[in-house]
């Protein structure tokens, strides 16, 4: 996900995002720029935090992932690696729901592009991690059915959090189990949340004013590259 605000010019952060598509589970990461150094960094801070072992790979298009950098990683890790298809964005619709639902939702829109910003993205995901993961319930899709009226409609198991789900499939070592039951039951979900919020000021202190004037002059070199408008003599 691209924090580049109104415009692509220029260096600017970006956030990674992983979503295990069988338990929800979400991690996220912000890096410097989409440079294949930092790519690798985070993918290797995001598996040592997985609960779980990291077993593949389905990425986007984009150069950030596929590389010849990326693909070794991965090989020497025996992961699986496949990527989406061009001009199929519901291929990764797990991920996109999450660069809505998790990073635009807890990081703006607005543009960060500084050692500042990229800090405090990164001490906020770790903590939106938490909440979104131990505590934040969802339904996943199990099936069809026809209503009354002969239409197929979508059948949903019961709520769980990720957390759960994940106790639920039995993969975790008794040492990682154990690590997280301490992390669930330590976790005030309140103070949580006003920690979480603390973190969204700040970067709304750093970065608002900064897009607006971007977006402000983007707009009146719009309005003055615009061709004078043809009159017509009556």
């Amino acid at each position: 996900m691209l924090h580049c605000g109104p415009t692509l010019a220029g260096e600017f952060i970006r956030s990674l995002t992983v979503t295990d598509v069988f338990t929800g589970w979400t991690e996220n990461i912000a890096i410097k720029n989409g440079a294949h150094r930092w790519v690798l960094e985070a993918m290797t801070g995001i598996e040592a935090r997985l609960p779980f072992p990291l077993v593949g790979l389905d990425t986007d298009n984009g150069g950030e992932f596929i590389n010849h950098a990326l693909i070794k990683w991965a090989g020497e890790r025996d992961l699986f690696f496949t990527r989406a298809r061009p001009y199929k964005s519901n291929d990764n619709a797990h991920v996109e729901q999450k660069n809505g639902d998790v990073v635009r939702r807890h990081a703006f829109h607005y543009r960060y592009d500084t050692a500042g910003e990229l800090r405090l993205l990164n001490e906020l995901y770790p903590l939106v991690r938490v909440r979104l993961n131990m505590f934040t319930a969802t339904t996943k899709a199990i099936g069809w059915r026809s209503n009354r009226n002969g239409r197929k409609t979508r059948i949903y198991d019961r709520p769980r959090t990720p957390y759960q789900r994940v106790m639920d499939s039995a993969v975790l070592t008794p040492e990682r189990a154990s690590e997280f039951a301490r992390l669930f039951n330590d976790t005030n979900p309140a103070e949580l949340t006003r920690a979480i919020t603390a973190i969204q000021h700040k970067l709304i202190a750093l970065a608002k004013d900064k897009t607006n004037a971007i977006t402000a002059g983007i707009s009146r070199a719009e309005i003055a590259e615009a061709p004078e408008p043809i009159s017509r003599a009556s």
